[in-house]
């Protein structure tokens, strides 16, 4: 999906640029499988922030999407259309199946309205159609790859994501995944053939303030440009960084520490860990 330019009228727009969205083949959503989404401005049930910068953006319908796809085992499905999604980056594809019946999937690349996709174990391992990890040939780029046998996609689920499935040990496959990481994952779990599609979302530049806010993002002010009451980095004469070690509104060090808790249940799933900081020659 090719990067779109427009005309230099003020400073944001010589720099902003959008997706070309005339692929899509399909303005208005499915009534049926769309539901009204309320925003929580990132506060919890008791009305405290618990996320900041967040708040306001567009009106948004959310998009029941099917993440299963395992009670469709066997039945052919034709990709009807091509849709956007407000709620994430990655594309929609409308799919009728053969009993009648509509659901919205996460749209394949290099798979176009008119083909023909399965799920199950009598699906060939071509792209968009849905397997398990024991059915895929060693190998194959995958996405929207279970965790957990039958509790639906859980990883791989934005634009341009893709896994591969370098091995098969007993009950588990081996998989890499975009960050990096290498996980076991059970073999049980289901997964769809193929890169997930609009790979070229990364590449947009978001170019003015306004565009963000209309994303349901707020500013998000620097610490060292605040009051030292407010941020551990604010105050000082002049421009000054701060003056100690970079550290977050609460105090704790912001660079150089490890988040991830060391005792985590899904650590012994990890067989090597994603990259981290700052990589050699890149």
């Amino acid at each position: 999906m090719p990067i779109r330019r427009v005309k230099p009228t003020t400073n944001a727009r010589r720099t902003i640029t959008f997706l070309d969205t005339s692929d899509l083949t399909k303005k208005r959503p499915e009534k049926r499988l769309t539901v009204g989404l309320r925003k929580s401005g990132g506060r919890n049930n008791h009305g405290r922030t618990t996320a900041r910068h967040r708040g306001g953006g567009h009106k948004r319908l959310y998009r029941i999407i099917d993440w299963k796809r395992g009670d469709k085992d066997g039945i052919p499905a034709k990709v009807v259309a091509l849709e956007y999604d407000p709620n994430r980056n990655a594309r929609l594809h409308l799919l009728q199946y053969a009993d009648g019946e509509k659901r919205y999937v996460l749209a394949t690349h290099k798979v176009d309205v008119g083909h023909t996709v399965m799920s199950g174990p009598e699906a060939e391992p071509k792209p968009g159609n849905s397997m398990l990890l024991k059915n895929i040939p060693t190998g194959l780029q995958i996405h929207a790859v279970e965790m957990v046998p039958g509790r639906g996609a859980q990883m791989a689920r934005g634009a341009g994501a893709v896994c591969t499935l370098s091995a098969k040990e007993g009950k588990y496959a081996l998989l890499i995944l975009p960050s990096g990481e290498m996980r076991r994952v059970h073999v049980n779990c289901r997964a769809t053939i193929g890169q997930v599609g609009n790979i070229d979302a990364n590449l947009v530049v978001i170019g003015k303030a306004g565009r963000m806010r209309n994303m349901g993002r707020r500013p998000r002010v620097r610490g060292s440009a605040m009051n030292p009451v407010a941020h551990p980095m604010g105050g000082g004469e002049g421009r000054r960084s701060g003056g100690r070690h970079p550290r977050s509104k609460w105090g704790k060090f912001s660079k150089g520490g490890n988040t991830r808790k060391p005792r985590k249940g899904s650590s012994r799933w990890i067989v090597r860990g994603r990259k981290r900081g700052k990589q050699v020659g890149r």
